[in-house]
């Protein structure tokens, strides 16, 4: 076969062209020519050697790095899915809004909308097998809404590292033999710190806990700011934590999936095995069982408060993680014939099991609190960070063997955060990675460049003022902003792209063709829905606040222009894709709506979407 001789040694190996295949889509089998010397005669000897199967797109582009084990793959989507929000809100909504009967507009909403959106991201992203920007390739007029998923998850980054700066610093602060948020004597304690035991009217408004009291004066040190216009510098204490959580971030990112695969096997199934623990000390304490019963008990005529509804339908928006672009990105890695459907209903399912399990375990602590301060339930039941970082910390300092449990505890937040923060910065790495392919052979680089530039962000939220800094970008980063995006993206795949072309390319990938249920969801349910709550968010929308410290409007400005930056990017892209188009308009309308593979036919006069067939079928 070779025409030329051969200089070898004693051995030598030569690898010959690719023979062509009929198929072009997977692996190539290479010619192995060995030849051997032996007494200057030379023997040859051929082998077929086909490489290890990889997977590769229909496209057959160049193969794309993928996760080392199936079960990386779920334990990352899990592991970002499940986050605190799981803990201090979900168990909050079901109780305020009658018990067991919450769950009705809970799983209606989460088969209606959650399951089939979550089900439609992981399918896209395993299909193209690129970021949040890059898989609108089948639609590259909506290309923008990728950029406002990335730039959403980039926005939640800055404060969401933040939270779990707090998690580590308590951590370090429970390695004591007496924990420091117990008593009133601290330094950091005013003249209204009162003990719940030696206080009869604990619930004054003027009156605080020590556990309170360290939260915001011991740890955040908001006594020492006036407002958001008075933010001073960033305290050493909670920058160093902050440090420690970001190198953690980027050794959990830099090597790409490979990486963070095995770091998630600690950080998605630690929270169940404290939560497990904690369940049992749980509910031997006494009050514990009054309070699970409150958590369960159902009032069916709380289903006829619309704000109910409202409240169920937001939480399934925000607990799944669906908008923030992780799950494209995730399932951007997963191997091309990988059954994205079984994999949504697992997660999915697992995310709603796990908020309901740990109202268990909020509500036997939050019940032992009610009963050993002989106070109503509803006077120490609350939500976000003041379940977590007050009502929690000061249960647990009330038990033997306090800095155990306080550890135990903050190591679940931490790990909770973790990976979340993890599918956040990873949403935002691959989705610009992909979109600019000079940054494939710089990882690492541009890896360090996110987090530092997130870790620079997030010291304003470090500083005496700002836990301000925080509200605002909580309340205005991810929150009608990612209803918009969710809804862009499923009106570009229903209805532009078209469910029955996006149900092809996953029977392709899977087999199975998705059922009528599936196609309705996408088409007609899931955008309804999305559209409802985008109004509902602008009607209900109330300025931010931190107790009784109000916003000024400049602030306000602010948040909203942050809110708008990432919406704006869906208009901008349109508005550019069709202006940097040749041709006519309805040309360039033409190739703007028209997947990028398919542009021939556009030369030819073939655009689906100018047919009526195309907006009709199912």
């Amino acid at each position: 076969m070779l025409t030329e001789r051969v200089p070898v040694g004693l051995m030598s190996s030569v690898v010959a062209p690719e023979k062509p295949t009929s198929n072009t889509m997977g692996p190539k089998e290479v010619e192995l020519i060995l030849v051997k010397e032996q007494n200057g005669v030379q023997f040859t000897s051929t082998t077929l050697v086909a490489p290890t199967p990889t997977q590769t797109h229909p496209s057959g582009e160049e193969e794309r790095e993928t996760w080392g084990k199936k079960i990386d793959f779920l334990l990352s989507v899990i592991g970002f899915a499940v986050d605190l929000a799981n803990v201090w809100r979900f168990p909050y909504l079901c109780y305020k809004n009658g018990g067991g009967a919450f769950l009705v507009p809970y799983l209606f909403f989460m088969v209606i909308a959650g399951m089939p959106l979550f089900y439609m991201e992981l399918a896209l992203g395993q299909y193209n097998r690129e970021g949040a920007a890059g898989v609108w390739k089948i639609c590259p007029i909506f290309k923008g809404v990728g950029f406002t998923v990335i730039l959403i998850s980039l926005y939640v980054g800055f404060y969401y590292n933040v939270i779990i700066s707090w998690a580590l610093f308590y951590l370090f602060s429970s390695f004591t033999s007496e924990l420091p948020w117990v008593h009133c004597n601290n330094t950091w304690n005013s003249p209204n710190c009162s003990d719940w035991a030696d206080n009869s009217s604990v619930s004054d408004i003027y009156k605080s806990t020590p556990a309170q009291e360290y939260f915001e004066r011991g740890v955040l040190h908001i006594q020492d700011s006036n407002g958001i216009n008075d933010l001073g510098r960033p305290r050493w204490q909670l920058t160093s934590c902050l440090a420690v959580v970001i190198v953690l971030l980027y050794f959990s990112l830099w090597k790409g999936v490979k990486t963070s695969g095995k770091v998630v096997w600690i950080t998605a199934t630690m929270p169940y095995v404290v939560l497990t623990v904690l369940l049992l000390r749980g509910v031997t304490l006494p009050g514990a069982i009054d309070g699970i019963k409150a958590y369960l008990s159902v009032d069916f005529l709380r289903l006829c408060d619309p704000k109910v509804w409202i409240e169920a339908a937001t939480q399934i928006c925000f607990s799944l993680g669906v908008g923030f672009g992780v799950l494209i990105a995730f399932s951007s890695y997963n191997k091309f014939s990988n059954n994205c459907y079984r994999d949504a209903i697992i997660t999915t399912s697992i995310n709603s099991l796990t908020s309901f399990f740990s109202g268990f375990v909020v509500f036997s602590f939050l019940g032992y609190m009610s009963y050993k301060h002989n106070v109503a339930l509803d006077k120490v039941a609350r939500d976000g960070a003041g379940l977590v970082f007050v009502i929690y910390p000061e249960a647990i300092a009330t038990l033997p063997g306090s800095s155990v449990w306080a550890v135990i505890f903050f190591i679940m937040l931490l790990t909770l955060g973790i990976d979340s923060a993890m599918g956040g910065m990873e949403s935002v790495i691959t989705g610009l990675i992909d979109e600019f392919k000079f940054l494939h052979k710089h990882r690492e680089l541009f890896t360090l460049f996110i987090v530092v530039s997130t870790f620079l962000i997030s010291l304003f939220c470090v500083t005496n003022g700002g836990m301000y800094v925080f509200t605002l970008l909580d309340h205005f980063a991810a929150g009608t902003s990612i209803l918009f995006g969710v809804l862009i993206e499923a009106i570009g795949i229903a209805w532009f792209y078209g469910v029955d072309r996006f149900s092809d390319d996953i029977e392709e990938m899977i087999g199975q063709r998705p059922g009528l249920y599936w196609r309705l969801c996408w088409k007609f349910v899931s955008p309804c829905f999305l559209l409802f709550m985008v109004v509902v968010s602008f009607a209900t929308f109330n300025p931010p606040n931190y107790g009784t410290y109000m916003f000024p409007p400049w602030a306000n400005m602010v948040g909203w222009c942050l809110a708008i930056s990432s919406m704006s990017m869906v208009p901008l892209y349109a508005i550019y894709k069709l202006c940097t188009l040749p041709g006519k308009f309805c040309d360039r309308l033409a190739y703007a709506i028209t997947p990028e593979t398919e542009h021939h036919l556009v030369d030819n006069g073939e655009v689906r979407q100018f047919t009526l067939h195309h907006w009709l079928v199912v």
